[in-house]
Parts: structure tokens; sequence; C-alpha cells
């Protein structure tokens, strides 16, 4: 199973770059078992607004949206391995 994360972002945030480095790094230890999908807001509105976000960063993971605001690492890598076991 591959667990999906999106990484919601927009150019102006200053915490949007730590949350794209901590699910990168989960990356480097996860490999081929998540996928990351990365989605500027300012791009992509509508799937923003179809999760209903009002803030950014924010981590959806397989679908729903698990964080809002920079997860930390070994928060995020919880969420990801429980994920794994379903």
């Amino acid at each position: 199973m591959v667990v999906k994360i999106e990484v919601f972002t927009s150019p102006t945030c200053p915490y949007c770059p730590m949350a794209v480095e901590v699910v990168e790094e989960a990356k480097k230890d996860l490999g081929d078992s998540i996928e990351i999908e990365k989605v500027d807001i300012m791009q992509d509105r509508e799937k923003a607004v179809n999760y209903g976000l009002m803030a950014v960063p924010a981590v959806a993971i397989n679908g729903v949206v698990k964080f809002v605001g920079a997860p930390g690492k070994e928060e995020l890598m919880v969420a990801i391995k429980e994920e794994l076991k379903k």
C-alpha cells in the first residue's frame, strides 16, 4: 500500500517550507511507501476548498487533513505508520 500525502502551501507562507521539509524527510525514511503531492493553494484553490482548508501549511494523508500547521517529524511518522497498518 502507498500512503498519499498532500502538503498544502502558499508562496507567502513562512511556515510552509518547514512542512514540506518534514514530509520530504519522512519520504527519505519510508521511501516508496509514501507518495507526496505539493499543492500550492494559489494555483489550485479548488482542492483547498474541497478540503475545507482555511490555513496553510496543511497536511492531508490519504485524503484526510491530519495537520494544520507544520507537524513535527515524529507525529507525522506516527500518522503515516497508522495509515500503513490499514
